[in-house]
């Protein structure tokens, strides 16, 4: 039974920076895409970072690039995603996901596994 499990989510404020953990289980994460996503209150799931095998390459939305920064460790099966600089608009919950096979996508329906998501509020 594959697992993702989110943390590190929580209140900060503009400008502040928050660490997501993702600590996976029941696949092979070496040979997994990872992604998170993020969906704010009334809005639709929408791509933020991916990470292909080895982390190489990795792929950001617009509106991140700069700011946040997708990592990995496949040793400890858990990927990562820090973000920096954060504003109003991050506020979301986030997501894990993992897809099978090494190619990035930005669709959320190429991922099969997918975590409990984790929220992060950002105030002004």
């Amino acid at each position: 039974q594959v697992q993702l499990v989110e943390s590190g989510g929580g209140l900060v404020q503009a400008g502040g920076s928050l660490r997501l953990s993702c600590a996976a289980a029941g696949l092979t994460f070496s040979r997994h895409v990872m992604g998170w996503f993020r969906q704010a209150p009334g809005k639709d799931r929408e791509f933020v970072a991916g990470s292909s095998w080895n982390a190489d390459p990795t792929s950001y939305a617009d509106s991140v690039k700069g700011r946040f920064t997708i990592s990995r460790v496949n040793a400890k099966n858990t990927v990562y995603l820090q973000m920096n600089s954060l504003k109003p608009e991050d506020t979301a919950v986030y997501y894990c996901a993992a897809k099978t096979g090494p190619t990035i996508k930005i669709t959320s329906a190429w991922y099969e596994y997918w975590g409990q998501g984790t929220e992060v509020t950002v105030s002004s």
